[in-house]
């Protein structure tokens, strides 16, 4: 049995590289965070996030510069991967199809994208990861 569950780099690596629905955190003042799902991309150890830019979201996110991103699986053994690091607000550059084939699959991906074009003001959120929390359970077996 594993002292520690704490996955390594290269797990931890490999556990963001995969296909999970994230929960973004962000601050909001006088409340508790504001926590809503969200599709994610993972390129160059950035993660890229595409938003409404005039979203209550973006707005928190703005005033916030920080954000955390937690991912997990649905099953046993659980595993978790927690982001959190300052996030970068731009016009939307990510790719549309690949976001949407990554979790819909190339056929329904394109569908999605043709019937839900990005709106005007969409934007992407980079995070740079700045400090990890990781959790694979079945390393306490």
């Amino acid at each position: 049995m594993s002292e520690s569950g704490a996955m390594t780099a290269a797990e931890r690596e490999a556990f963001v590289a995969g296909v999970h629905v994230g929960v973004l955190a962000v601050d909001e003042p006088g409340r508790g965070p504001h926590a809503l799902p969200v599709w994610y991309l993972y390129e160059n150890g950035d993660v890229l996030i595409g938003i409404d830019g005039p979203s209550r979201k973006a707005s928190l996110l703005r005033a916030a510069g920080r954000a955390s991103l937690t991912l997990q699986t649905e099953t046993a053994p659980y595993q978790y991967v927690s982001i959190e690091g300052p996030v970068v607000l731009t016009p939307a550059f990510h790719d549309e199809l690949a976001l949407a084939s990554r979790y819909l699959g190339p056929e329904l991906g394109a569908w999605y994208v043709e019937h839900n074009p990005r709106p005007d003001g969409a934007i992407t959120v980079r995070l740079r990861p700045e400090r990890w929390r990781t959790f694979d359970f079945a390393k306490l077996f």
